[in-house]
């Protein structure tokens, strides 16, 4: 691979996973504001995190077969076009509908952009996949802060919450030139990208099933914590703007740690001793904000969990797979459960608070996810280093 292309893919690469959160993390901060206007309940509130994510988990094996058909990176660029749109169309918000349809719209792109991009490391960085990992962990992590960090602000510069969630279309367009570029560049030797053998879905492995459990399970403590988190710190009686800072503490927490995870993966490679260490300072955070100790100091640790288990959770299927192709219908089998699992919690939960009106109930819950996950992790992952002999 030219340097020139290597550049050009790890931009895009970049670009593609900048794109894959700010239509769902952009709400949080400033749902109070939407179920106001639009006289939502808190369960049709928490279908805009769950859309997205719900379609992140019924998408993928479809995603997977039109990459295989007609290459992963076309498909990308097709998802980016699909996620601009959706993202777009909420300036035009006028009822709950119209904003749920947008959350669909932004999730089918976010769904088949999210195992592709698996198969895209795979296939074009197959010797620095930790790295790359980490370069798809951290952008998704900016995107995700950025998003929750300027939503409020955006909102009473621009006066309007519509404004506040359709202006992260800029993302989109961006990302679209870059992948553009990369697309002519793939499809120039022959004039179209290169069609790819078919593959199946891992449903019958049991190792694809424990790593599928994994991911889920982090995706509901994920996607519940992105969709509450503001509004269970309002509850433990701070304000809307404390609470919009802590979330953005949240968000930018698991920044730093996706850059680090190459080296720690290299001081100490075993992948269930991080596995199990996020999961022990998630849940020394989910307790801090059980008992109202320190809210930010609680969400730094809270953060920490999906700063270190996410891009493991990615890092594991890809491990396991032979080739680009098996890395993306791995990755498509352990997001489509699993997002369907994530998506599943933010609805829960907010049917819980509904039926309750109590936000320690929703803390609870959470901490009994992470219980369950320390399971399905020791049983997911060998005890014995290296796990793979793949992992670049």
């Amino acid at each position: 691979m030219k340097k020139y292309s290597a550049l050009l893919m790890g931009a895009a690469l970049f670009a593609a996973s900048l794109n894959l959160r700010p239509a769902i993390n952009s709400v949080p901060p400033i749902l109070d504001a939407i179920c106001k206007e639009l006289g939502i309940s808190a369960l049709v509130a928490s279908l805009l995190t769950s859309i997205p994510v719900l379609c992140m988990g019924i998408l993928p094996p479809l995603a997977v077969k039109l990459g295989q058909r007609f290459g992963i990176e076309r498909i990308i660029t097709w998802a980016l076009a699909i996620i601009g749109a959706g993202t777009v169309l909420r300036f035009w918000a006028n009822s709950a509908f119209i904003l749920l349809i947008t959350a669909c719209i932004a999730g089918v792109g976010i769904a088949a952009a999210s195992p592709l991009l698996s198969g895209f490391i795979k296939k074009h960085f197959h010797a620095k996949v930790p790295l790359m990992i980490s370069l798809y962990t951290v952008a998704m992590a900016v995107g995700a802060t950025i998003a929750s960090g300027l939503s409020l602000p955006l909102q009473n510069a621009l006066h309007t919450w519509k404004s506040s969630l359709g202006i992260w279309a800029i993302l989109a367009a961006a990302a679209l030139l870059i992948w553009g570029s990369l697309l002519f560049q793939i499809e120039r030797p022959n004039g179209r990208a290169q069609a790819s053998e078919r593959i199946k879905l891992p449903w019958s492995d049991r190792k694809a099933w424990l790593f599928t459990l994994s991911f889920g399970l982090m995706a509901v403590l994920f996607y519940s914590i992105t969709a509450w988190l503001p509004q269970i710190i309002q509850g433990l009686g701070y304000s809307k703007e404390y609470a919009g800072r802590i979330f953005t503490v949240f968000s930018v927490t698991q920044i730093p740690l996706g850059l680090l995870l190459p080296v720690l993966l290299g001081r100490i490679p075993s992948r269930l001793f991080w596995l199990l260490t996020g999961s022990a300072v998630m849940l020394t955070g989910f307790l801090m904000l059980l008992f109202s100790i320190q809210p930010w100091l609680a969400a730094i640790l809270i953060g920490f969990g999906p700063g270190i288990l996410f891009p493991l959770n990615l890092l594991l299927p890809i491990e396991a797979a032979g080739d680009a192709n098996q890395a993306a219908a791995w990755s498509a089998m352990t997001q489509s459960v699993g997002y369907v699992l994530g998506a599943l919690g933010p609805i829960l939960f907010g049917w819980i608070h509904d039926l309750t009106g109590s936000y320690s109930l929703i803390v609870t819950g959470l901490i009994i996810v992470v219980l369950v996950m320390v399971l399905v992790q020791l049983g997911a992952v060998q005890r014995r280093e290296p796990i793979y002999q793949s992992a670049g």
